[in-house]
């Protein structure tokens, strides 16, 4: 027991004089425990709907007010055709989108039912469950409303929501996660391997035999990311092969810009790889702030699980930080919408910039010295 109090004695000493490692293991799970817990919410609130008013009369304005009083959902404007209610599903500017007929309010004077359209994005199968069912209940609460006001006799809604979902009708579950778990192997993988390129050099004392060579800073990065970007596509191929050929997730868009855009998100892995390691002393030290600074909150802010919309307006903001949100509405735009750069150019620049920004950091702070 005495030694065992010595080495425990010893083990808290060395954590007190390294601030680093106190930081991972008791700043970090607090400030992610007090960030995450709000993040992680499976609660569908503020759901962007588009409004298509061919009526256009004061019964069709108070269903839409209706819509847009709810806690649930927010009205972020009308469109004027088809094409307008496509482009806003298609961007995420909209979840859903409530078309009113041209006869809506001539059929309610005349106590006749009529049907109003919810076309929802079936892209997050478990969020537009959560919506529909909102949507359902709020267009039967007004119809009741409705029916008590003219007499109408119960059973027979006045208004009853005609109900119809895009790009994943079916509202299957793994079509929405697959791609998400693409991207989050690519990042668990190559950025895990990459953390430990320069470090491993100064821990075996390598490092300081690259000091006397006639390599540039440049090629020494090269040298270290090519390998770790090839075992990188070489995953891509084998999960894109998998995902497509056994779990049967349609790839509606173009399978040479997803490969480009899988690189454009590599080049972001690796390069945050390649900062941590120059900003580590050891491999597991490496290892865990790659973990615990980065990927454990990168899947909790990216939409990988919660919906980035149902967070709070305070922590929204810090996901536009985060690379695997911009990859996650490519992979999933690509694969159940069939869109391409025309919508997602927003995503695919940000996701370049966040690359380069990051492996010239990288780049900048690597040196061939002894650290």
């Amino acid at each position: 027991m005495k030694r065992l109090r010595h080495l425990i004695v010893k083990e808290l000493i060395e954590l007190r004089r390294d601030p680093r490692l106190f930081g991972i293991v008791i700043v970090a799970p607090v400030v992610q425990l007090t960030m995450l817990a709000y993040a992680a919410t499976t609660d569908v609130k503020d759901v962007p709907v588009i409004v298509v008013d061919q009526d256009r009369t004061t019964e069709s304005r108070a269903l839409v007010s209706r819509f847009d009083a709810s806690e649930n959902f927010t009205v972020i404007g009308e469109a004027e055709s088809p094409a307008d209610v496509e482009r806003a599903l298609d961007s995420r500017r909209a979840w859903m989108a409530l078309t009113i007929p041209h006869d809506y309010a001539e059929k309610l004077h005349a106590a006749q039912p009529v049907s109003v359209q919810v076309v929802a994005d079936g892209t997050d199968a478990n969020s537009t469950n959560v919506a529909l069912g909102y949507a359902g209940a709020l267009v039967s609460g007004y119809a009741r409303e409705l029916g008590a006001a003219s007499g109408t006799a119960a059973g027979t809604p006045l208004v009853a929501p005609e109900i119809r979902v895009w790009f994943n009708s079916q509202l299957e579950s793994r079509y929405f996660m697959i791609p998400g778990v693409l991207a989050l192997l690519l990042l668990v993988v190559t950025s895990i391997l990459s953390s430990m390129a320069i470090v491993r050099e100064r821990e075996v004392g390598t490092l300081e035999q690259l000091s006397v060579t006639p390599i540039t800073r440049w090629e020494l990065i090269a040298g270290k990311l090519l390998p770790y970007g090839l075992i990188g596509l070489v995953d891509m191929v084998l999960v894109l092969a998998v995902s497509i050929g056994w779990f049967e997730v349609p790839l509606r868009g173009s399978l040479a810009l997803l490969v480009a855009m899988c690189v454009v998100y590599l080049i972001c892995t690796l390069g945050l790889g390649l900062f941590v390691s120059t900003i580590s002393q050891t491999q597991q030290q490496a290892m865990m702030t790659a973990a615990f600074f980065f990927m454990i909150p990168m899947v909790f802010l990216s939409g990988f699980v919660f919906p980035i919309e149902n967070m709070p307006d305070v922590v929204q903001p810090v996901t536009y930080l985060v690379p695997l949100r911009y990859f996650l509405i490519i992979l999933r735009g690509m694969f159940l919408k069939g869109v391409g750069l025309e919508t997602l150019w927003p995503q695919a620049l940000a996701m370049l910039a966040w690359g380069a920004v990051v492996l010239t950091l990288a780049t900048l702070r690597s040196t061939k010295r002894v650290g």
